[in-house]
């Protein structure tokens, strides 16, 4: 619990526990704090929770009040931070870091331990991909990001860029069920749902329809150069992604949980192609570019994979792990100032919103949608639970943006013809798109 101490005063070395309400501090027997001191107003200033954070607004107050030293009329208090109300000085102290009290979504000891052990285990993953994968931990990063979010995710690179054997070497360490469909013009919904088949029945002698399951029944799935089927059978996964589920006939079959889709393109050919329209390009929580190794990390691709030995990896978590991390990835909780940043750079994708800026205005035709906003959080939320913390920054949603909102940008005639890519757009987003701060808590 966050607590404000008297440092300078008639209240000299109290110290108050700040409450989830409003809090006020003045002369009168009504304030919450009352300091005998002719230099403060009655009711002179407020603090007021938001969030995890607290906001400190001055009450029209005869003298004005100061913190650190600085004259403020509101002000969202950061740890330490002296306020001074007349001539009394308090000290807010955050709550504090050494023994972390539990997070208000985070209800159970085994969700918090949980949360602390994981930065271990992620680094113990990258180890065992690491024994297989050469470099490529950006990726290897926002694909497990993907997973602790119950997210699906597009991978884009050059064919030979290991894609494939990231994602089957990443599902042996998860221990979970890996299927892999190449993606052909003449691939049908079949082929990858099921299908009924005729058969008779050994007891009874009668006909009767089976259903086959397709290899969309896995917990890993990897969908490879998805752009070369026709939308129809592209579609055949939209189900699947957002409902965990598969519809055959007059049945629907729930899939096992956990359920990914790991999708990969070829971004040179487009000849004989199938572009993924932008309603299925949205359900995918990441665009993940997968670009060329290191001049080093090729020579140790090279020497490693020229050889005879083939390295074998472990198992570090189970699927019911994965669960449990997905569920307390959805408990973390986020301050409103988080929310109001991540919103705030979405909204600036839009060319039509009024406060879009001209970049957007200029280069984009159509921007990005909620969805963008929920992952935004929900990637930021994992990447605090893979670090083992319980709390969530703006850094981690600028870390969280380019992969987000890459397929979620359209750009214009102008754009294409000055070379400036989604990519380009949301790099300078981020540089001109400020923080909230205490003029937006008026």
């Amino acid at each position: 619990m966050a607590t404000i101490q008297c440092i300078s005063g008639s209240h000299k070395d109290a110290t108050w526990p700040l409450p989830q309400t409003p809090f006020t501090i003045g002369r009168s027997q009504q304030a919450d704090i009352t300091v005998d001191d002719g230099e403060a107003s009655r009711i002179h200033a407020e603090l007021r929770p938001s969030g995890k954070d607290w906001i400190l607004t001055d009450l029209e107050s005869a003298n004005g009040t100061l913190v650190n030293d600085k004259g403020k009329t509101r002000a969202r208090l950061q740890d330490q931070d002296v306020i001074q109300i007349g001539n009394t000085r308090f000290v807010f102290v955050a709550d504090a870091e050494a023994a972390p009290p539990k997070p208000e979504d985070v209800t159970t000891d085994d969700d918090l331990e949980l949360v602390r052990a994981m930065r271990e285990r992620t680094n113990r993953i990258r180890t065992e991909l690491a024994k297989i994968i050469v470099g490529q931990t950006d990726v290897i990063e926002q694909i497990l990001l993907c997973i602790v979010t119950g997210g699906h995710a597009l991978l884009i690179g050059m064919p030979g860029m290991a894609k494939t054997l990231m994602v089957s070497t990443l599902a042996k360490i998860l221990n979970l069920q890996f299927k892999r469909v190449q993606f052909t013009p003449d691939l049908m919904p079949s082929d990858i749902i099921g299908t009924d088949v005729l058969e008779t029945d050994q007891t009874t002698g009668e006909k009767v329809f089976r259903f086959l399951q397709g290899p969309i029944f896995c917990n890993l799935l990897l969908a490879d150069e998805i752009n070369r089927t026709p939308p129809k059978t592209q579609a055949a996964l939209l189900e699947a992604m957002q409902e965990k589920s598969v519809t055959a006939g007059n049945n629907t079959f729930e899939l096992d949980q956990p359920f990914f889709v790991l999708a990969t393109q070829n971004p040179v050919e487009q000849e004989g192609t199938y572009p993924l329209p932008e309603a299925q390009l949205d359900r995918f929580m990441f665009n993940i570019w997968v670009d060329y190794p290191e001049e080093y990390e090729e020579e140790q691709i090279i020497r490693a994979t020229t050889a005879g030995t083939q390295p074998t990896v472990q198992t570090v978590m189970t699927k019911s792990e994965i669960l449990q991390v997905q569920d307390v990835v959805r408990k973390i909780p986020v301050s409103e100032h988080v929310i109001k940043y991540a919103i705030r750079i979405v909204r600036a994708t839009r060319p039509t919103d009024p406060k879009a800026p001209t970049i957007s205005k200029t280069y984009v035709s159509t921007g990005a949608g909620p969805r963008a906003g929920q992952y935004l959080i929900l990637a930021a939320k994992a990447m605090a639970v893979l670090g083992g913390r319980i709390h969530v920054s703006c850094k981690d949603i600028r870390q969280a943006a380019i992969p987000v909102l890459r397929h979620r940008i359209l750009t214009n005639f102008a754009a294409d013809s000055e070379g400036k890519s989604p990519l380009h757009i949301i790099e300078e987003l981020l540089t001109v798109v400020r923080e909230p701060d205490e003029s937006d808590y008026t």
